[in-house]
């Protein structure tokens, strides 16, 4: 499909810009442009499309496209009479950013609880005889502490961001800029 010179500038600047951002999300470049592609187009492209538009090879393509599968940023469609396979992207914002945050959480702030539970088991197979060992493992539990409230916080939060309850959202929003101007600073203590 022809776009306008207008059309065409501005999905390349969007498609560039989304892979810039892709480090911020955790996402590989490749895999941040071919959803900003799919994003972008109100048809759904195949691979050969999203191949020749972003100059990257089959595999490439193919491989970042099964993650966007995955993790359900995109859906794959097909035609009658065409065996080729089609994608496009979810077009939900709010979808798309709980998706992404709930991806970041599983890929990597439970591995680091994982990893920090073994650390206390190291540091507790040494009996934990010394003070220096002991206030360590106080500053571990709190880290973990800190990630599990994390999570259970995401966990409890992300079912509801979405543009359904964005009134809610603004009103939550508004709630904690309003204590915080009332306080004189941000909450830090709780």
């Amino acid at each position: 499909m022809e776009h306008s010179k207008a059309y065409q500038e501005a999905l390349d600047q969007f498609v560039l810009l989304w892979g810039e951002m892709a480090s911020a999300w955790g996402i590989n470049k490749t895999m941040s442009q071919i959803h900003a592609l799919l994003y972008a187009e109100s048809h759904p492209l195949d691979t050969d499309s999203i191949m020749d538009t972003l100059d990257i090879s089959r595999g490439n393509a193919n491989m970042n496209l099964r993650r966007l599968l995955d993790w359900e940023l995109i859906h794959k469609k097909s035609f009658p009479g065409d065996r080729k396979d089609y994608y496009s992207a979810e077009t939900d914002v709010w979808k798309i950013v709980s998706t992404i945050i709930r991806e970041r959480q599983q890929r990597e702030i439970a591995p680091i609880r994982e990893n920090l539970e073994k650390c206390i088991e190291t540091l507790e197979s040494g009996g934990l005889n010394d003070e220096e060992s002991k206030e360590f493992k106080v500053r571990i539990e709190n880290y973990m502490e800190f990630l599990e409230m994390f999570e259970r916080f995401t966990g409890a939060l992300l079912p509801y961001i979405n543009k359904k309850n964005l009134k809610f959202l603004k009103q939550l929003v508004k709630l904690v800029e309003v204590k915080e101007s009332l306080t004189g600073k941000k909450d830090t203590d709780d």
